[in-house]
């Protein structure tokens, strides 16, 4: 069974930051890409950050230049430091990823979610 865990998540003043981290665990026998999206109450799920087991990265066009998705690929883990953060930026943020296991082949997964909320 493969588990996604998020944690970072809390609530910081404009102009603040936060960094979220996310660790991938279970059978895993390769992965794909890994990455976070976010919703706001009312919004649609968005791309926030994804980066492919190679380093190809892309980003949601609001957060290009304040946040910068990384990962330790030997603990199967993702981070994304958050900067110069704005009210805008306050929702659930979940990390996803696409990864192979040997019983399921290649499948999506999404953690839980982690709150993020920035004051004014």
């Amino acid at each position: 069974q493969v588990q996604l865990v998020e944690s970072g998540g809390g609530l910081v003043q404009a102009g603040g930051s936060l960094r979220l981290s996310c660790v991938a665990s279970g059978s895993i026998f390769s992965i794909n890409t890994m990455g976070w999206y976010r919703q706001a109450p009312g919004t649609q799920r968005e791309l926030v950050a994804a980066i492919t087991s190679i380093g190809n990265t892309n980003y949601g066009d609001s957060v290009k230049g304040r946040f910068t998705i990384s990962t330790d690929n030997t603990k199967n883990t993702v981070y994304l430091p958050m900067n110069s953060l704005t009210p805008a930026d306050t929702a659930v943020y979940y990390c996803a990823a696409s990864l192979s296991t040997a019983r399921y082949g290649k499948s999506g997964y999404w953690g839980q979610g982690t709150q993020v909320t920035v004051s004014s």
